[in-house]
């Protein structure tokens, strides 16, 4: 505890209190826990000296993998149009092949 005989410690603690209040110190203590945790758990990964190899990539398979089965065909889409409350078919916009503006 000896940070708490500098003056600056006490200005620190003073203006913390007075920003957040007593009331909800002990939350703001935790959040900011929680996050250090986290953080610490996303950069434990970066922490490796390099000494580790890559992953060995799998090796080829010498049969043919199987076809893919053929995609059913998207079902069509409906949309509420917001004027008349109508229920219109979802078509996709495709620009003009000649690259004009649409009229």
């Amino acid at each position: 505890m000896a940070f708490l005989r500098e003056p600056t410690a006490w200005i620190v603690i003073l203006v913390v209190i007075l920003l957040f209040g007593a009331k909800r110190l002990p939350d703001v203590a935790r959040g900011v826990g929680r996050s250090m945790r986290i953080f610490k758990a996303e950069t434990e990964g970066l922490r490796t000296d390099g000494s580790t190899t890559p992953a060995e990539p799998p090796a080829v398979a010498a049969t043919p993998a199987p076809a893919a089965p053929v995609a059913a065909p998207a079902a069509p889409r409906y949309l509420i149009d917001p004027v008349t409350g109508e229920q219109v078919l979802a078509q996709p916009v495709t620009p003009p092949a000649d690259g004009a503006p649409r009229a």
